[in-house]
């Protein structure tokens, strides 16, 4: 990946085509080695340590998004802290501010007061594909710090449901993840973040066998999205019509109507409220983008 600019927050995107596979041939970039990947990156990724008054501490992983102190971690690895302390590779450490955090999608971003950071490379986790190998820097138990850990995407969109009932779609990997991984990042061979490490199956399952080499990611391109608009607008901004919608059956479109969704519920001054839409109304297009369900 090439160290472009990306906006004004100074995150870099790599640039690379997406990688085409038939039976003649595999098309792809320039490969780095594992410890290649490590050496470029080692010095991108941090140890963070959350102090919760009188409960202790808890530790997790991060990795730097800008040379002026943005950095990305998961949510549950600082969540409830009054104190925020991150570490670097050489040795040195720095107190961070929690900038915000989106917890459904267990993304928070930190700022230390630094300009002399060295960023990563954002990949396209749209761009990997099962069998890609992929390594993970981080901090497993929180104290065998900036270990490296390899392994290959297991699977793509995995909807994960977890204790307290969120729901997330990750990349399960069978790279080794442990306590201690979370808010790390997930590398691909072109030395571009992928995903943001975050969970695994441990113990053993219901049925009592045992549960080896499951682990879970944020697709990074899904991080993204989420970070940026913290650091540029203090929040996570999520589309808000303020409509409730159902599908315009087929039995309904043999009647005359088009396909599309059909406007059920309007919240009173919300912006489809203020827009004039009315109940019954059916949306068949946003700008130019068909819209042919409800979903």
């Amino acid at each position: 990946g090439t160290n472009q600019g990306d906006n004004s927050a100074g995150i870099q995107q790599g640039d690379r085509d997406d990688v085409t596979i038939d039976t003649d041939r595999v098309e792809t970039g320039k490969l780095l080695t594992a410890a290649e990947v490590y050496a470029q990156n080692v010095n991108s990724t941090v140890g963070i340590k959350a102090y919760s008054g009188t409960y202790g501490g808890s530790t997790g992983s991060g990795f730097i998004l800008s040379d002026n102190g943005y950095i990305i971690t998961n949510h549950h690895v600082i969540e409830g802290a009054t104190q925020i302390t991150v570490s670097f590779y050489n040795g040195e450490s720095a107190p961070a501010v929690l900038i915000g955090y989106d917890a459904s999608n267990d993304i928070a971003v930190l700022r230390v007061a630094r300009e002399d950071l060295t960023p990563v490379v954002l990949g396209k986790s749209s761009q990997l594909l099962v069998g890609d190998t992929v390594l993970a820097i981080g901090n497993p138990l929180g104290d065998l710090t900036f270990s490296l850990t390899s392994g290959v995407v297991s699977a793509l969109q995995r909807t994960i449901t977890f204790s307290d009932g969120t729901s997330m779609s990750l990349i399960q990997t069978d790279c080794a993840i442990n306590s201690g991984n979370s808010g790390g990042a997930l590398f691909n061979l072109y030395g571009e973040v992928v995903g943001i490490t975050n969970a695994k199956y441990s113990g053993n399952s219901s049925s009592g066998a045992s549960i080896d080499n499951i682990g879970f990611a944020i697709p990074i391109d899904t991080a993204k999205r989420i970070a940026l608009s913290i650091i540029e607008k203090g929040v996570v901004s999520t589309p808000y019509v303020g409509i409730t919608v159902i599908d315009v059956t087929e039995q309904m479109q043999n009647y005359g109507l088009p396909a599309g969704a059909a406007i059920q519920e309007i919240t009173e001054g919300g912006p489809a409220d203020r827009a004039g839409l009315k109940v019954n109304d059916i949306i068949t297009h946003i700008e130019t983008h068909k819209i042919t369900s409800g979903a």
